[in-house]
């Protein structure tokens, strides 16, 4: 029996395990946007920008493992490049449907017309568009597969008359295949990444978000190697905790001079699922393995000497037997010590800073690690807000962090926590907000609102770009341009219906944070933080200025990281002229 293109698509999609879509309808969407309505299993979340809608659709994935966006002809699709850029970087399967022009329209130059294929290439791992009815049968089911198998992104280019038109042979399954194979190295390479660890005297970890699945297997190298922990910034929810005897750390120009130290004094590193991208910060001299189970990744970052091919879990299961208890722990106690040291500053720079009249980002965001339910879902714009989420934001029983930590846009955080609210409508969703983010999506502050999603948005109001304006500070640049004129933003969540706060004391801080975070349905506080907060900016184009990694390096180890990091207005002197 002959079915219409658009119903076969709703039935892959069902059939994939996707839960909702997210579009704004329209033309060319209109025929997927009715077979979506008749069929009634699939949620339309009607967003108020595609771009929005790409960021969601990447968090269901990242939560549930499949996620759907769709845009219609031209622009309607276009708007979704940068959050499909975002989904395709951080391995999130996502499948988008991008609607185009009638076949007879196509190549000359139409209303709305583009090039889907040459348009979405560079963000997605499949892209084809789909001209006949069996071509889009094979392109739904091929495409699902390839976003699940390659973790990323799939494109699927669909012309309205196509999506309408009768498709009687499918020479495609109707459902896709989630495999989980197992992957490690072979025989011969386990027994020489034993032989490895086993010959060398200090070890340490480096943990990346390709642990996710393998927290206690990581865990039990540790103990075994009586190795010190570190982690990048995905992974740090995982292991950065106050119960992790182990854990010293972030690494990079977010890390600290444990994580660092750690690493250049180790005679064997191990990287374990971790792309970390800041090169500088890697040691040159020491041992290095990487275990990746993306063999692409290995050994483009760092000098490594042995590189092997696995899943974490698998490979570290298989791993541990071969292993000798390593008994000696003056490595591990060491840089524990130092770690506690820059724990117990930073918590007593929060202490000082929670009685001055201005409210500093680094209070607001330590009273939310002590206030938010230890299954807390954070996602965390990219700029001074990932600042404070690294160094304030703690692991628990089950949190989970997440941003744009691969791509580096603006604006994550809130459409991010969409996609996390309606999957996980169980658990606390905090969106972690600067001012600029916040105001490039600021329309879909109503999406949360027609939906009743539960998240809680917490804007870092310093009334500038902070982090473009450190770098400008940093770099020599006069400041220009980076000022904000914002809004009231409890004013424009109460106008959408969505309950509100403004804070501008530090005495209200905790209180407020409080009662948002019980409230039952969508809340916003609009917190007043110092512009003058400083800290030393993520970008990794630092990296380009002359000695700029190697200063930093000195710095932590010698203790003078610190002072530089959190500093005053009067500091900043001394900052351009140490960079």
């Amino acid at each position: 029996m002959a079915k219409k293109v658009a119903d076969l698509l709703v039935e892959n999609l069902v059939n994939a395990g996707v839960k909702r879509l997210y579009a704004v309808t329209g033309d060319s969407l209109n025929p997927i946007n009715d077979a979506v309505r008749r069929d009634g299993r699939l949620e339309w979340i009607h967003v108020r920008h595609e771009e929005a809608g790409a960021y969601a659709a990447s968090m269901d994935a990242e939560l549930d493992g499949i996620g759907c966006c769709m845009g219609s002809s031209g622009p309607g699709h276009v708007h979704l490049v940068n959050g499909l850029y975002d989904a395709n970087r951080a391995g999130n399967p996502v499948i988008a449907i991008a609607t185009t022009i009638s076949t007879d329209k196509a190549g000359m130059d139409n209303f709305q017309e583009t090039n889907v294929v040459k348009l979405f290439d560079d963000c997605s791992k499949y892209c084809v568009m789909a001209n006949t009815p069996q071509q889009a049968a094979t392109a739904f089911q091929s495409g699902i597969q390839h976003a699940i198998q390659d973790r990323g992104v799939a494109v699927v280019g669909l012309p309205g008359d196509v999506s309408e038109a009768d498709v009687e042979h499918i020479p495609t399954a109707h459902k896709n295949f989630y495999t989980n194979s197992m992957l490690i190295p072979g025989k011969e390479e386990m027994k020489a990444l034993a032989e490895v660890i086993n010959s060398n005297k200090k070890v340490m970890l480096f943990c990346g978000h390709g642990c996710k699945d393998a927290q206690e297997e990581a865990m039990q190298l540790s103990e075994k190697l009586n190795a010190p922990m570190g982690f990048s910034f995905r992974g740090k929810i995982f292991f950065d905790k106050t119960s992790n005897p182990h854990a010293v750390g972030l690494n990079g120009l977010l890390g600290n001079k444990s994580g660092f130290k750690a690493m250049q004094e180790a005679d064997l590193l191990i990287l374990l699922g971790t792309d970390f991208p800041y090169t500088d910060f890697l040691p040159e001299k020491n041992t290095i393995i990487q275990i990746d189970h993306k063999p692409e990744c290995i050994g483009r970052r760092a000098k490594v000497d042995y590189g092997y091919a696995g899943k974490i879990k698998d490979t570290v299961d298989a791993l541990l037997p071969m292993l000798d208890k390593k008994t000696d722990n003056a490595f591990l106690k060491d840089m524990r010590k130092l770690h506690n040291e820059q724990e117990e500053k930073y918590a007593s720079y929060v202490e000082a800073k929670s009685k001055e009249n201005n409210i500093h980002p680094e209070f607001v965001a330590s009273i939310i690690n002590d206030v938010a339910a230890d299954d807390a879902i954070f996602t965390v714009d990219t700029g001074m807000s990932a600042v404070w989420a690294a160094r304030y934001i703690k692991g628990k029983r089950n949190r989970y962090l997440t941003g744009s930590f691969n791509h580096g846009s603006m604006a994550n955080a809130m459409p991010m926590a969409i996609g996390a609210g309606l999957s996980r409508p169980d658990r606390q969703v905090i969106a972690l907000c600067g001012d600029g983010g916040i105001s490039m999506l600021l329309g879909d502050l109503m999406t949360i609102s027609q939906y009743n999603i539960p998240v809680k948005i917490i804007i870092f109001n310093n009334r500038t770009l902070g982090m473009v304006q450190l770098e400008m500070q940093v770099a020599g640049y006069p400041e220009w341009q980076t000022d904000m004129k914002n809004p009231d933003f409890a004013k424009v969540a109460e106008a959408m219906d969505i309950k509100a706060w403004n804070v501008d004391e530090c005495q209200d801080v905790k209180s407020v944070l409080q009662e948002a975070l019980t409230h039952d349905g969508p809340a916003l506080i609009n917190i007043f933080t110092d512009p003058d907060a400083l800290a030393m900016p993520p970008k990794v184009e630092f990296s380009q200025m002359k000695g700029f990694a190697k200063t930093m390096g000195k710095l932590m180890l010698n203790g003078q990281a610190a002072d530089v990091i959190d500093t005053a207005k009067s500091d900043m002197k001394y900052l351009k002229e140490l960079f």
